[in-house]
């Protein structure tokens, strides 16, 4: 099973106002492993950056200036999360962008059908509690100290973990790698007491109580068998 942990950077909230995607961050897993394989894209968005939009991921319009426009990367996002289950904190969001987008292109959209929006699940497990993504980080012990801005490949990766203990806990192991991270470097041999071999042979004792005993016995079994053989 194949997904694509997504997240976008924007130059504001509603693409109908002109708002363009100024970054994406993609993370793929594999039956819920992360594969290491990445996509990671500045875009230009041939427009203005708003204060507001450049406070929260502090891209400028200088920066972005130097990266190609979104018509210029299409395939290239389009062949990665291509087939893949998208996992978006806040699908809508994203979605309604990177579609406008590829309207804008004529190009087909992105079904919501293929994306799972985190925010719901994290409202579902945990109803009432705050469901964004440092709170989750802070909630499942996962080390977000490097996120000072929003960055969306980042975010993916921490959203990747945020999604991994959603859906029941980042261990594929059985939950062993705390203890093998306990261990001061590799595993050691236990060296085992070396025991000398037991006597199993019958004292001549115990031959002649073991026959007594037989004696008593009315009809055992295998002396019939004997005779019927």
């Amino acid at each position: 099973m194949r997904e694509i942990v997504l997240d976008t950077e924007t130059t504001g909230l509603d693409p109908k106002s002109g708002h363009r995607i100024v970054e994406i961050g993609c993370v793929e897993l594999i039956n819920h492993i992360p594969t290491n394989r990445t996509y990671h894209q500045y875009i230009n968005p041939e427009r203005d950056m708003p204060d507001e939009a450049f406070r929260v991921h502090g891209l400028s319009v200088e920066f972005l200036g130097g990266h190609p426009v979104f018509a210029d990367i299409a395939d290239s996002f389009v062949n990665f999360v291509d087939g893949a289950t998208l996992i978006i904190h806040n699908a809508e969001f994203d979605m309604g962008f990177l579609n406008a987008e590829l309207t804008k292109l004529n190009r087909p959209k992105l079904p919501m059908e293929r994306a799972v929006d985190t925010v719901r699940m994290a409202r579902r497990k945990f109803p009432g509690a705050p469901a964004n993504l440092d709170a989750l980080c802070r909630r499942f012990a996962i080390d977000n100290s490097n996120r000072e801005l929003h960055g969306a490949l980042l975010d993916a990766r921490l959203l990747a973990d945020v999604y991994l203990e959603l859906i029941g806990g980042r261990q594929t192991d059985l939950g062993f790698s705390g203890d093998r991270k306990n261990q001061d470097g590799p595993a050691k041999a236990q060296k085992s007491e070396v025991r000398p071999p037991r006597i199993h042979a019958p004292t001549a004792e115990e031959e002649l109580r073991h026959k007594e005993f037989l004696c008593k016995i009315t009809s055992p079994l295998w002396i019939e068998a004997e005779e019927t053989s």
